[in-house]
């Protein structure tokens, strides 16, 4: 729809507009992105002002937001939402308002709408018809023209703007509905090579934030392996043939991008999967999903008791593994990606503990030869819950400008950017190198599109890339007693070794590694994590028996992964502490209320710790909050409650402020010195809520990326 086509719309009254204090204030990023994206970014609050009670994905609203209020101006923007909103009311079709808009169209003699739009052969008459979803008339004549510009409209139906006209005939047998015009709703044309000069213009952490905002979020809540995570997600819109499975709790965001995101994927639900629907009717010859769409998404896909089709799952695994399947005796190709999601209803040490990670799946899924032909296993129980204040109202691109982007280049075949830097373990079998190289060269194609990446930033993927492979091939061993155990890891140009482990490999390492074939213990487990990884348990820290001089306190340096759980200070920290009398913590930033929530739960697990009868003081050297006085005022707050809570068991803090410190670490007067990478601040965002065990208990709670080192300095 152009601006010329809406002219004759009214701008909406009052009643539409979002109020000044309602705006959020610009970011420098914000700024920064629609000084170098003009026209094709959006400010992603306003999806919610202006969708109201219209039952239509997010790209439909982004497309409208896209024509009249992509811009950082607020007139603009207000005067956008007020078209787009009365285009909705006068043109989006409502299902209870169906007899409404016929006579709409009956009476002025054609009218715009808004509806989802599925074409069909009429075999019989040689003739292609329409239906509309929400309008709820069928039989209407589509030129083959049409068809041929925009095969979709054949499979699963495409959201489009049309001109419906009305003429009665006195035959009953011709449909007095006319197709006027119809356009897809979704971008006809871009400028990649401008997308990739503006991309030169971000740091790699701006084009991350501006992704993540993208998709809907705000990357202030997620930390760098979260926001990796929801890069993984759109992998299968810019890799062709790409097979993708997410298992976690509910409520997590799983469906939302293959549902909202992009007019190239299809959601089905796994009950509703035939080899007809997907693949090909043998009776007429006509394509399934998989020759139309760039992603075929099941939802709903777990579930043991379910019953599949067999002769689906063989089907799906030649399509899997060879990207063809049979019409009759003709082997057809296809280059849709595979995307399946489910829910969990253990958790994760249970599963490991019982079965393994595909536990949830029905039978003929629970296969070895099925799973192996998965590139990548997201850990869906590393998400959290999706809150409200996890939506961003910061700018983002419009969903059917980056959906084009990645469609662009699914062509494209990056795999090989890090072979200059890097060699895989020799011993790593073909279907685990495809699934390697193909989530790397996702990630390079979505986050360095122009090619330009560090070693660091190679090096980073490779490894996401790495385990999420080593996910899928550790479970596949579980099942499968016959497949080879591997390796996972790569060696850099120097020959150093460099082994990949999995978050969960590192938390419950008892029940990861119980069901190996070969032996308890992995191939790499007595190799030391890398920077980002996580020790195997049996190099981390051994509880303390009864006594703790009956067991030697490790030393030397441990890293802990993102999201990674059941890490706690009393794991962590507090058996280095035991009986000091003086301890002294230097963080610069123990201000803001967590931070101080943090103090004062290591002083609780200090205070569980020591004799009743002894004393001990602790010497806080932190920095103040000068830059606000009501801050400041705050912080002096909430230290003298940490204080008041500390005295009464016989704990005694002293705090000094040194605004020049930047190092963390906790030193004690029995000759312990421990360097904190981050400080006490190790833990991510917790709700507060009385019923979240994560609120209580530090073991729930997922970690930031941190690292700690343990030097033995003397009594």
């Amino acid at each position: 729809m152009t601006p010329d086509e809406t002219a004759q719309l009214d701008h909406a009254g009052p009643d539409t507009e979002v109020r000044s204090s309602d705006v959020p204030p610009q970011s420098e990023l914000d700024r920064k992105i629609n000084r170098y994206f003009p026209g094709v970014v959006v400010r992603k609050d306003l999806v919610k002002a202006v969708k109201g009670n219209a039952i239509v994905p997010t790209y439909v609203l982004e497309y409208l937001l896209g024509q009249y209020a992509a811009s950082d101006n607020e007139a603009t923007i207000q005067a956008g939402i007020g078209t787009v909103r009365k285009i909705l009311t006068d043109h989006y079709v409502h299902r209870n308002q169906s007899e409404l808009i016929k006579s709409t169209i009956r009476e002025s003699g054609r009218h715009k709408i808004i509806d989802k739009v599925t074409v069909t052969l009429n075999e019989k008459d040689d003739v292609y018809q329409a239906e509309f979803a929400n309008l709820g008339i069928k039989g209407v004549l589509v030129e083959p023209a049409t068809i041929k510009a925009h095969p979709k409209l054949l499979v699963g139906g495409v959201w489009c703007i049309c001109d419906i006209e009305y003429f009665h005939s006195e035959d009953s047998r011709v449909v007095p509905w006319i197709l006027g015009s119809i356009k897809p709703i979704q971008m006809s044309n871009f400028d990649f090579e401008a997308y990739l000069t503006a991309r030169r213009e971000f740091t790699t952490d701006e084009w991350i934030d501006l992704l993540v905002q993208s998709i809907g979020f705000n990357p202030e809540l997620f930390g760098r392996r979260a926001k990796l995570i929801q890069l993984v997600r759109l992998i299968p819109f810019v890799e062709r043939n790409y097979n993708l499975v997410e298992l976690g709790p509910k409520g997590t965001g799983k469906s939302h991008i293959f549902s909202e995101f992009s007019p190239h994927g299809m959601l089905i639900s796994g009950g509703e999967v035939t080899v007809p629907k997907l693949f090909v009717n043998n009776a007429n010859g006509r394509i399934g999903l998989v020759g139309y769409w760039d992603v075929v998404a099941f939802d709903e896909f777990a579930g043991k008791k379910k019953r599949v089709d067999r002769a689906l799952v063989d089907i799906m695994k030649n399509y899997m593994a060879n990207k063809s399947f049979s019409r009759g005796v003709e082997t057809l190709g296809a280059d849709a990606s595979m995307v399946f999601v489910g829910n969990t209803s253990h958790t994760v040490p249970y599963m490991l503990k019982n079965s393994d990670l595909f536990d949830e799946l029905p039978e003929s899924y629970h296969d070895s030869a099925f799973l192996d032909r998965l590139h990548h296993y997201i850990s869906g129980w590393e998400i959290d819950t999706i809150r409200g204040e996890m939506f961003s109202d910061g700018y983002g691109f419009v969903v059917d400008y980056i959906a084009e982007v990645l469609k662009s280049m699914r062509s494209a075949d990056y795999s090989d950017r890090y072979q200059q830097q890097f060699t895989l373990s020799s011993d790593i079998s073909t279907r685990d190198r495809d699934g390697i190289h193909k989530t790397f060269s996702g990630l390079m194609k979505i986050m360095y599109p122009h090619g330009e990446a560090t070693r660091e930033e190679i090096e980073e993927i490779l490894r996401f890339a790495i385990e999420g492979r080593k996910r899928v091939k550790d479970q596949i061993l579980r099942i499968d007693s016959t497949m080879a155990d591997v390796k996972f890891g790569y060696s850099d140009r120097a020959g150093v070794w460099h082994p990949v482990s999995t978050l969960e490999e590192g938390e419950y390492p008892a029940y990861y590694h119980r069901e190996r074939r070969h032996s308890a213990e992995p191939a790499d487990a007595a190799e030391p994590a890398k920077s980002g990884g996580v020790l195997p348990k049996s190099e981390a820290y051994v509880p303390l028996p009864e006594r703790a001089d009956e067991t030697r306190l490790f030393e030397g340096h441990r890293e802990f992964q993102e999201n990674q759980r059941g890490v706690s200070y009393d794991s962590v920290l507090v058996p280095y502490l035991r009986g000091a009398t003086q301890i002294t913590i230097t963080d610069p930033y123990i201000r803001q209320f967590h931070q101080a929530r943090n103090l004062m739960e290591l002083i609780e697990g200090i205070a569980t710790t020591k004799d009743a009868a002894d004393e001990v003081r602790i010497i806080l050297i932190t920095s103040e909050s000068i830059e606000d006085v009501d801050k400041a005022r705050k912080q002096l707050e909430l230290l003298l409650k940490v204080k008041q809570g500390a005295a009464v068991a016989g704990i005694n803090l002293d705090v000094a402020f040194d605004d020049t410190i930047h190092d963390r670490s906790i030193v004690t007067d029995t000759g312990w010195k421990i360097l904190l990478g981050r400080g006490l601040d190790i833990f991510q965002f917790v709700t507060g809520d009385a019923f979240d065990l994560a609120t209580k208990l530090q073991e729930y709670r997922q970690v930031k990326a941190f690292g700690v080192t343990y030097i033995r300095e003397g009594e």
